[in-house]
């Protein structure tokens, strides 16, 4: 779960993180009371969950309460990479004398978190990688000690930072790592951290992403989500428990089990033609009741795309009768047409096959293996079966 800019500075805020005293609005008029409010400067910043915001006009500078009403004017509504803007965060002015970049990750293949920081900050890590990667400093944190001062002064020195800021710094990371721990993030940066004008390090922006797995236990960030900026299948998904990614082929695939579900579809990607793909990824998970094979065939079957719906269900824990009964209980709730494939193996799979063939479906076929059924499921979807 993605959080916005000022979701993620307010959270910075609750742990020390020095950050800026912005609001947010909605209208021109809440921005324009808001400038007023802070006086001076200040800066109008489109809050959408994508980068490059600057370069698309999404940030603009306004010296005035009427420039800010303005500039909030021409943001909001504007397209952003696909994400319509709904609300802008009014922060004050800064100077700046230089841009760090400050950030903490997971470091899946060391199995421990990594903390990077780069000189050239205000820009994405990515291109700095690409471009420079000398330029980024790296450090492993065991999760057992977690962030050493003698770490955090290794990065200082390591970007060149001037020495009178190492303790604010040292202070800043660790309070970074803090947060990131404290809420089951799997990345947290400051970009760009600034040394301001009045000679001290300041947090301008941040983002953070939530690991959706624990959201379960972080209640408090979980009610800031923006499903806005998702599609509305994959939140109809996620309250039916479900795990479900779009994708942008024909073949709605229905799953018990990220694995076989990855497997089903490189099934369908091998056997395809360069010309058939999968159209989702979706695992109903291990247990599904008929309710949520209900759920995720109405979501399969909303998909304009779809020409044709493989189910591929190996029973362990999941049954097979119970995967036949939400099969048919869907298509009583949307009826369709649409050819379906059906492979069923494991525990009750036999079955949940005489239930599907006691319904009598004409739309429906059944498949002996995996290959079987992709190759049938393919056919289908150009209309030869």
């Amino acid at each position: 779960m993605n959080l916005h800019e000022y979701q993620t500075k307010r959270r910075f805020a609750q742990y020390n993180i020095p950050v800026a005293s912005g609001k947010t609005a909605t209208t021109p008029e809440e921005a324009r009371i808001i400038a007023e409010e802070l006086t001076g400067a200040v800066v109008v910043k489109a809050q959408v969950l994508v980068g490059g915001r600057g370069k698309a006009g999404g940030i603009k500078l306004a010296k005035s309460p009427q420039e800010a009403y303005d500039a909030t004017d021409k943001i909001l509504g504007m397209d952003i990479k696909g994400h319509t803007v709904g609300i802008v965060l009014i922060d004050p002015a800064s100077s700046i004398s230089s841009e760090i970049y400050l950030g903490i990750t997971n470091d899946r293949a060391a199995g421990k978190p990594l903390i990077m920081a780069s000189s050239e900050g205000g820009v994405e890590i990515e291109e700095v990688a690409r471009v420079n990667p000398s330029a980024i400093v790296r450090e492993w944190i065991s999760p057992s000690l977690g962030l050493r001062e003698y770490q955090a002064r290794n990065i200082a020195s390591g970007i060149n930072l001037p020495r009178e800021h190492w303790a604010a710094f040292t202070k800043i990371a660790r309070n970074l790592y803090r947060c990131y721990v404290e809420s089951d993030a799997v990345l947290a940066e400051i970009n760009p951290l600034v040394i301001t004008g009045e000679n001290v390090l300041f947090a301008l922006d941040g983002k953070m992403v939530i690991d959706d797995n624990a959201l379960y236990r972080q209640s408090e960030l979980a009610a800031q989500r923006d499903t806005s900026a998702e599609p509305l299948v994959e939140t109809q998904a996620r309250e039916a428990g479900l795990t479900y990614v779009k994708l942008n082929g024909q073949i709605g695939c229905m799953v018990n089990g990220a694995g076989l579900a990855m497997t089903t579809m490189d099934m369908i990607k091998l056997y395809g033609g360069g010309d058939i793909f999968p159209a989702n990824f979706l695992d109903i998970g291990g247990g599904a009741q008929a309710d949520r094979v209900a759920a995720a065939l109405r979501i399969i079957l909303s998909d304009p795309d779809v020409k044709a719906v493989l189910f591929n269900i190996f029973g362990g824990i999941t049954r097979g009768d119970e995967v036949a009964k939400g099969i048919l209980q869907a298509l009583q709730e949307v009826p369709t047409d649409k050819p379906m494939v059906i492979r069923l193996a494991g525990t009750n799979a036999e079955e949940g096959r005489a239930i599907i063939d006691e319904a009598n479906i004409p739309n429906i076929t059944a498949a002996s293996t995996l290959t079987d059924g992709a190759k049938k499921a393919i056919a289908a979807a150009r209309g030869e079966i």
